[in-house]
């Protein structure tokens, strides 16, 4: 599955100079130095929640919770 058709909000903070991108429906996060690297990051992270979800059969209920 691809992340990118995922109706996934992500906020942006920072936090003592780092950006953190947070997926508060999966509880997913990340940082970067910048705006960019930090939504690479949460891009990758969010993929590899997703991934790791389908390789267990549980993303039906997982993104069904969400």
């Amino acid at each position: 599955m691809d992340i990118e058709t995922l109706d996934l909000p992500v906020d942006f903070f920072e936090e003592d100079g780092v950006i953190i991108p947070h997926c508060a429906r999966l509880d997913v996060s990340s940082c970067g130095h910048d705006l960019q690297e930090a939504r690479r990051n949460i891009r990758e992270a969010l993929t590899g929640f997703v991934e790791a979800c389908e390789r267990m059969g549980t993303l039906e209920e997982v993104l069904g919770s969400c």
